[in-house]
């Protein structure tokens, strides 16, 4: 394990594909964070605490600097000192003054995004990094997946003027599996863990916050992840020879869409390789102005979900 998150509130933001439904405020019980601090120093883990929409007391925040942590914050407090602001929708990202030096989390329905893409490449242009996250993965059809592969089509020349002009913004839907030459999935499970205001660890927020969850320990017993093969990428028959490796490959979706943690649904495999296409043309693109990256290369690939190359591999 790596990465602990701390949900410093039952209605700490979400900024992954779930959503919270949990609505009454439940701050974490100063003893609980105090000893998940503790947990963590220990464990020589890094610290992610999720904050809600509302200040906590003063003494919360003394516990939070004792060690050293990132911040996650909904786009209501991003005038605080948080390195990722959560912004819910365009509306919320349009009434968000965009800052060098902090990361952006964009959670979008498909239909948002795909009406979007102009304000997205607008966006991109006055922030270092911008995650999109999409919040209803489970829903796209046949017809959804061609509109994003045209909507990622439509949004690279943005991307590829900004790396033409000497910028070099992040925006995972593009520009992520240019620098990658492994897997870098989110880890949920397997080098991350999440506590919440109960004293119990989940696999990750969304197992807490989300309905059908379920814990992998407590904060007095310690971590007991049931089969904990199954989070990991070696365990995961269909991911460990997939080349999408920007893919979070989200535990929770798997579950939900297929009901194996280690096993994505087709939605999810699509979305992520129309990303890994789109990439390798902007890759091209770029390269049109000169050197860049050399020696990176993203092979052609003929399918969409390695589920259809499974007899191949």
């Amino acid at each position: 394990m790596q990465y602990l998150v701390i949900l410093l509130d039952d209605t700490a933001v979400s900024f992954c594909h779930y959503g919270n439904e949990k609505k009454k405020r439940r701050p974490m019980p100063l003893d609980v964070l105090r000893e998940g601090i503790r947990f963590g120093m220990k464990e020589n883990l890094r610290i992610q605490f999720v904050y809600p929409d509302y200040g906590l007391p003063p003494a919360y925040a003394d516990l939070v600097e004792s060690i050293d942590h990132s911040k996650i914050m909904p786009a209501s407090r991003a005038g605080e000192e948080a390195d990722v602001v959560v912004m819910d929708g365009l509306a919320e990202a349009r009434a968000t003054a965009l800052r060098r030096g902090v990361a952006y989390v964009l959670r979008l329905g498909r239909e948002e995004l795909l009406d979007g893409v102009d304000e997205l490449g607008r966006m991109l242009a006055g922030a270092d990094r911008l995650n999109v996250v999409l919040t209803d993965v489970e829903q796209f059809a046949a017809a959804d997946f061609d509109r994003y592969a045209r909507a990622l089509a439509a949004l690279s020349p943005a991307v590829e003027q900004l790396y033409a002009s000497g910028q070099a913004p992040q925006l995972n839907l593009l520009t992520d599996r240019m620098m990658l030459s492994a897997m870098n999935n989110c880890g949920a499970g397997d080098t991350v863990l999440t506590l919440a205001p109960d004293g119990r660890f989940y696999p990750c927020p969304a197992f807490y916050q989300a309905p059908g969850g379920y814990s992998v320990g407590t904060l007095a017993d310690g971590p007991d992840v049931k089969n904990p093969q199954l989070y990991r990428l070696d365990h995961a028959p269909l991911c460990r020879r997939c080349d999408a490796y920007q893919c979070r490959r989200c535990v929770w979706l798997g579950r939900r869409l297929t009901r194996e943690v280690n096993t994505p649904g087709h939605e999810q495999c699509v979305l992520a390789h129309l990303e890994r296409n789109a990439s390798r043309q902007l890759l091209a693109d770029i390269r049109r102005h000169g050197t860049f990256l050399p020696g990176q290369e993203i092979k052609e690939i003929d399918y969409l979900d390695p589920f259809d190359a499974r007899q191949e591999w």
